[in-house]
């Protein structure tokens, strides 16, 4: 009987997450908004944040949550919003996590090798924008 170990994969770093806060960044600042950004580790652990002091202070929450939800669940917030309303699939999800779900465009799951690694949550702009935002972010980083 042959047993095979799963491969080891490289967890989300510090200079990951750094450059996932670059790249959300730099695309929101050339659609001219000002966006708070949240990256999380496979865990759920906070590794970087950004938040400017011209960004809407809600931002900052909006981005945590919309990393933590495309965390829990593995999908973009983005594919989520249907599945959430009356007659969607998550329409009766329990919300008693550590954190409240937030169903909003602009939370999208990092993966590495096919693994779910972390999350990039960008709040701010309108929820097409930020789901742009980290979208640009993870394909920079992958």
């Amino acid at each position: 009987m042959s047993t095979t170990l799963p491969t080891a994969v490289a967890p989300l770093t510090i200079q990951d997450a750094e450059l996932l806060v670059a790249a959300a960044r730099t695309a929101a600042e050339a659609a001219g908004v000002t966006a708070a950004v949240t990256v999380l580790d496979a865990g759920g652990h906070l590794l970087a944040f950004r938040r400017d002091d011209r960004a809407v202070l809600i931002a900052g929450e909006t981005s945590t949550r919309k990393a933590y939800t495309a965390l829990q669940l593995g999908a973009p917030t983005a594919h989520l919003v249907d599945a959430v309303q009356p007659g969607g699939l998550f329409h009766t999800l329990p919300t008693a996590l550590d954190r409240p779900l937030l169903f909003i465009a602009g939370g999208v799951p990092v993966f590495r090798d096919g693994r779910l690694i972390g999350a990039v949550g960008v709040g701010g702009g309108a929820p097409e924008q930020d789901h742009g935002f980290a979208t640009a972010a993870v394909t920079a980083l992958c």
